[in-house]
């Protein structure tokens, strides 16, 4: 079941208690330390096409969703490089309407 049909906005509670919307750009699996795990990426709502994307590691139980900084560089790196192989794999031309065809 793809998680992107179920969630498409998060709100994220941050550190100092404020609120951000978010919308989900992707849940996927990334392998760290040999366990494969649930990942999710984040861009908020009123950033823009430029704004930085948010990775965290996405836990679901039942209804519940669990989202946990990744607090290891290692983990990071791995997960990041999954969501950008993910990325060319689909290369999004969905969301922006066949416009990297044009450059070529």
């Amino acid at each position: 079941e793809d998680m992107d049909e179920i969630f498409d906005q998060i709100t994220l509670t941050l550190d100092d208690d404020s609120e951000l919307l978010c919308d989900v750009l992707a849940t996927f699996p990334a392998t760290v330390n040999g366990k494969e795990q649930m990942y999710i990426a984040l861009l908020p709502t009123d950033a823009g096409e430029d704004g930085e994307i948010f990775l965290y590691r996405f836990i679901e139980d039942g209804d519940d969703i669990d989202l946990q900084n990744i607090e290891d560089d290692e983990e990071f790196d791995i997960v990041s490089d999954a969501f950008d192989e993910l990325l060319d794999e689909e290369e999004f031309d969905e969301l922006f309407d066949g416009e990297e065809d044009e450059e070529e």
